[in-house]
């Protein structure tokens, strides 16, 4: 009888969707909250052919050299900038991810962040609890309108043209930087440069990977281009905004407000002078954060998996270069 083929899972996952994997596999679950330590990781991955990382698990040549009979990695994110996809393709290994699933999901996290920040939502949160609610006064807790706004997409991709089709229940005009013209012009959104889209519009959102050409993309030169009443939000990726900048850029009044579900470096750290700013909003990187979706992310990772493990190709691969 040949044995299962063992498989590695670095945290326990919502759900069922693990079980159809445990039918056919020797599955081994990291069982904390946290990554498994590097050198864990290491150990763990010697003997396994199946691997379900997470996008806060490095995944590189030392983690692929000391797994020699890996065949597939099926990562439980959209994003993939956790794994070195070209040390995978140079050793044959495709590389799964799950795109689409979250792309509601993400897109509602998003404009919830708009609004929250729009109308300083946390803010009056913290003044209630605090006592400080006093009685209905004129000039409290301004906020901005989004209705008849303008909203600039940074990423015009799945995700982004869900925001965009949100945007237009609030009336808002859209301007656009880099992404699917096509899709654009069903959503009535507007090409600009990034310059352009910075200067004009009211309320930015960052819907872009992380790579080389996007790291650090908005930092303080992008940051003094917007409006002193703009608001920045980020659903994408800590590493597109330059944390430094931001934080000079929020307590010096350059703009107005931000709204983060991501960080740089993340979790953030406790002393980042980020959270010590009241028109600063961050929560735990939440975009897919749903019950629905987080349970079929599981399945879509597992689908790659056991796909990987047959020999047969991904249904969702982002190295398709290997099969050829």
């Amino acid at each position: 009888m040949m044995s299962k083929p063992r498989v590695y899972v670095t945290r326990d996952l919502p759900g069922d969707g693990l079980d159809a994997a445990r039918d056919v596999c020797d599955v081994h679950v990291w069982p904390g909250d946290l990554p498994p330590p590097r050198e864990t990781l290491l150990v763990e991955v010697a003997e396994v052919q199946g691997l379900i990382p997470l996008l806060n698990d490095r995944i590189d040549e030392t983690v692929m050299d000391a797994a020699p009979h890996l065949k597939v990695i099926s990562n439980y994110a959209v994003g993939y900038d956790n794994i070195d996809v070209a040390a995978a393709t140079a050793r044959g290994i495709p590389v799964g991810n799950t795109p689409g699933v979250l792309t509601e999901t993400t897109a509602e996290l998003a404009f919830a962040l708009l609004l929250a920040a729009a109308r300083r939502l946390p803010e009056g949160e913290r003044l209630v609890r605090a006592g400080g609610w006093e009685t209905f006064k004129p000039a409290l807790l301004l906020g901005r309108d989004l209705y008849g706004a303008t909203l600039g997409i940074v990423g015009l991709g799945r995700i982004g043209q869900a925001v965009a089709r949100r945007a237009a229940g609030f009336s808002m005009r859209v301007l656009y930087h880099r992404g699917d013209a096509n899709a654009a012009h069903q959503l009535g959104a507007e090409s600009a440069s990034l310059d352009d889209l910075l200067r004009q519009s009211d309320f930015i959102s960052l819907h872009v990977p992380l790579t080389p050409q996007t790291k650090h993309l908005i930092g303080a030169r992008e940051l003094a281009l917007m409006k002193p009443t703009a608001i920045l939000v980020n659903t994408a990726r800590g590493g597109v905004v330059d944390p430094a900048a931001l934080y000079a850029a929020l307590r010096d009044g350059v703009i107005n407000a931000a709204a983060l579900d991501v960080t740089e470096p993340e979790p953030i750290p406790m002393d980042d002078p980020l959270l010590t700013l009241d028109n600063c909003l961050i929560v735990p990187h939440i975009g897919s954060a749903s019950v629905a979706t987080r349970e079929r992310m599981v399945h879509i990772a597992v689908d790659n998996l056991l796909a990987g493990l047959r020999d047969e190709r991904l249904p969702h691969c982002v190295n398709p270069e290997v099969y050829e």
